[in-house]
């Protein structure tokens, strides 16, 4: 947490930006540096995931990646594929789903069911089941970030 809060701010900005890409949420958690631990880091991050305005949360999204999963054969790849584009098509932006913790080999299971659950969903309760996942990733992301390094601080 030392090397974070002591960092320039356009420093601080950049790695933040790579957990959520909006500049205001980047901007916002540099501006209130520093923080005590982690645990506050992440309270304040989720405060301000909060507070993204609808197209804070729809820039963020369409920069999010589809990726697939490397061992994905071709008919996994093409289910995919097609899961993601009805999904596009029906919100106009990408699917986002956190799955840390997800053992890697029922991630491709877990995008599908969960991208077939949500095109049931009305476009205002899929943006906000959409912001909540890119909550989430940003937090995974920032522990990902500054957890080794708090661990080595404490030692």
């Amino acid at each position: 947490m030392a090397a974070f809060n002591a960092a320039p701010p356009a420093d601080a900005e950049r790695a933040l930006l790579g957990c959520l890409d909006d500049r205001h949420w980047a901007r916002r958690l540099t501006a209130h540096r520093p923080y005590p631990d982690l645990g506050a880091l992440l309270a304040a991050a989720d405060e301000a995931s909060y507070d993204l305005a609808p197209a804070s949360v729809a820039g963020a999204l369409s920069d999010e990646a589809t990726g697939l999963p490397p061992a994905a054969g071709i008919a996994e790849r093409t289910a995919l594929r097609a899961a993601h584009a009805a999904y596009e098509s029906r919100f106009g932006h990408s699917f986002v789903l956190c799955l840390d913790g997800c053992p890697e080999d029922e991630r491709l299971d877990r995008t599908l069911a969960a991208i077939r659950a949500r095109l049931g969903h009305e476009p205002d309760e899929e943006r906000l089941v959409a912001a909540d996942e890119l909550r989430r990733l940003a937090r995974g992301r920032l522990t990902r970030l500054l957890a080794p390094a708090a661990e080595t601080s404490r030692t």
